[in-house]
């Protein structure tokens, strides 16, 4: 008889609506998991009183909630949460507590799902791997001495480990993506304006986003349904879907043209053979389905470099600090921040004016195309603290930038993508390779990941220690 963590959150939710148990059930089953399992580094707060007392409170589901309601998830530490220790991964915010939830939270809160925490996350959500000052290094549960990626790195690692079955995480520039590959997970970046910044707003170039990390294209999907859909004080927003982004999955989404590239975009770095070959196998596979695979030039030249880590180092600078507290920052948070409070205001508009004549091009490139094809990254997980480097915060940046040389291309394009866990590696290593598709077609881009993964499915794979 399989147990609870072995079945898909949309199974669980079922469970709860036949009243085959209790969400207070499965929130016991999941802090327990947390409490004697964690060697993931998956949580930085664990929340049971408050968790217990949500799911108690929730009472019976009708049929117009979520197909999550009762399910236990997680939250991310760079997401406000009111009366919970948000610490941004920093241990300037060590003891900050909100008096707010952001959008996010109250989406995730209003469909019924039950946070049992706060997971990991870097400084600020600034690099690709998670090692905060804060708390544990967050690492793929398929091998503990190697990073579970970043800035999500703790959702991946809860959610790969059995801890949670799903989790929200963020994206600015791969931070769903990578995590969802180094913990053979899906990771979905949704398109630019699907998903509210209330109340915030912080990111003025519209590179992040929030979106669902999960076992199955079904969960993430129905978790996108909870997440998606505009707030009344929002500046922009995505069109909303013709319906659900969970019934998307059932649809077969046709012969469809695919692009592929494998030239690495925001750097020269060689690609790990184990990477080539998922792409590769990926392309064989999309072959098999019926569509055609379409080699095409890298849609974003060298130039756009430059101007996006001109607006990382920006945004980065726009983390208010408190003076006294400047000097418990990470060196590599310093340095980026530097860098943006280097660059004046005519310097910063002209670089995001820069960037999206950079983004329309390649969406002009593309546009022709229903799917566009890359590895996530260019190696399988690195060991902890191989990026990391605390003397050299620039040799620290251009590491970062080598292992994942195509997830930022999609933040500046806006464009939905998503890694998939289609590769393991001799070892057993998982390998992502990433799907993006144009502007506001998470259905047809949900609808591919769905025919792929019946043809190839992963979710039978269990890492140690499950």
């Amino acid at each position: 008889m399989a147990e609870l963590h072995d079945l898909t959150a949309l199974e669980q939710g079922a469970l709860v609506r036949r009243r085959e148990v209790s969400p207070r059930e499965l929130v016991e089953h999941y802090l327990g998991r947390a409490d004697r399992l964690d060697s993931v580094g998956a949580f930085v707060t664990l929340t049971p009183e408050l968790a217990r007392a949500r799911a108690d409170a929730l009472g019976a589901p009708g049929p117009e909630r979520s197909p999550l309601f009762g399910v236990p998830t997680a939250i991310k530490d760079l997401n406000l949460t009111a009366g919970v220790r948000t610490m941004f991964g920093s241990a300037a915010f060590a003891d900050f507590v909100p008096d707010v939830s952001d959008g996010v939270t109250l989406s995730l809160e209003g469909a019924g799902l039950v946070s049992v925490g706060k997971t990991n996350t870097p400084e600020f959500g600034s690099p690709c791997y998670t090692e905060p000052e804060v708390g544990p290094p967050a690492v793929t549960p398929w091998d503990r001495t190697r990073t579970a990626g970043g800035s999500s790195g703790g959702a991946a690692a809860a959610v790969a480990a059995g801890l949670v079955p799903l989790a929200q995480g963020s994206d600015g520039g791969g931070s769903i993506r990578i995590p969802a590959s180094c913990c053979g997970l899906v990771g979905l970046k949704p398109t630019r304006g699907r998903i509210s910044g209330h109340p915030m707003y912080g990111d003025p170039v519209g590179l992040a986003t929030a979106g669902p990390i999960a076992r199955t294209v079904r969960d993430a999907a129905a978790m996108l349904d909870v997440l998606a859909g505009r707030r009344a004080g929002d500046p922009s927003w995505a069109p909303p879907p013709s319906s659900s982004f969970l019934s998307s999955c059932d649809r077969d989404p046709g012969r469809l043209r695919v692009a592929r590239f494998i030239e690495p975009v925001i750097t020269d770095t060689p690609v790990d053979p184990d990477c080539v070959q998922a792409w590769e196998d990926a392309s064989l596979l999309l072959e098999s389905l019926g569509h055609e695979v379409v080699d095409v030039a890298v849609p974003l030249p060298r130039e756009a470099v430059p101007l996006f880590e001109t607006c990382w180092a920006v945004l980065t600078a726009l983390s208010v600090v408190p003076p006294e507290k400047e000097h418990l920052l990470r060196p590599l948070t310093r340095w980026l921040a530097d860098r943006g409070r280097a660059v004046s205001g005519p310097e910063f508009g002209l670089a995001i004016g820069a960037v999206r004549r950079h983004a329309a091009a390649a969406l002009t490139a593309l546009a022709p195309y229903d799917a566009v094809l890359t590895p996530t990254l260019a190696t399988p997980p690195l060991p902890v603290g191989a990026m990391r480097d605390d003397a050299d915060p620039a040799a620290d940046f251009e590491a970062q930038k080598a292992f994942t040389p195509w997830t930022s291309a999609w933040n500046v394009t806006g464009m939905p993508a998503v890694s998939l866990p289609l590769h393991q590696t001799a070892s057993g290593l998982p390998v992502g390779v990433m799907l993006a598709a144009r502007p506001a077609e998470e259905e047809l881009l949900l609808a591919l990941s769905a025919q792929v993964e019946a043809a190839a499915p992963w979710a039978h794979r269990r890492p140690p220690g499950w």
